[in-house]
């Protein structure tokens, strides 16, 4: 797997949202979701409040292909399923970045549900 540049994942990281587009079957993003995207080590993870019914998440699950921009970066990942071991941490990166948010807002994307689609962004390379 091709690893995040160090400027890329400090911007993306940092960046308080990530927009994400899915690409559909023809190849083609779908129209961006805005979500919540967290930093743990060297690797950038995501996660739908609504579950694994989530459309955004739904879409990732068809080509595990698609971009995101956040930070001033636009990029080319790979939705890949996260292992379970690395949930807690997860959630604590989460807590660790969004704790200023009222505890409802933030609770939702440390649900059993919300948890079940913790994704790994994996930066695929450009096609030539």
């Amino acid at each position: 797997m091709t690893a995040w540049k160090s400027d890329e994942l400090a911007k993306i990281g940092a960046a308080e949202e990530v927009q994400i587009a899915p690409l559909r079957r023809d190849r083609k993003p779908r129209k961006p979701v805005t979500v919540w995207i967290v930093r743990q080590d060297d690797d950038l993870y995501v996660r739908s409040v609504r579950g694994r019914s989530g459309h955004w998440f739904l879409a990732t699950q068809e080509r595990h292909e698609g971009r995101i921009r956040a930070g001033g970066v636009q990029k080319d990942v790979t939705f890949v399923d996260a292992a379970d071991d690395i949930d807690d941490d997860v959630d604590a990166a989460y807590r660790r970045k969004y704790r200023r948010y009222a505890g409802s807002i933030l609770n939702s994307v440390l649900t059993v549900g919300a948890r079940s689609t913790t994704t790994k962004l994996v930066p695929r390379p450009a096609r030539g």
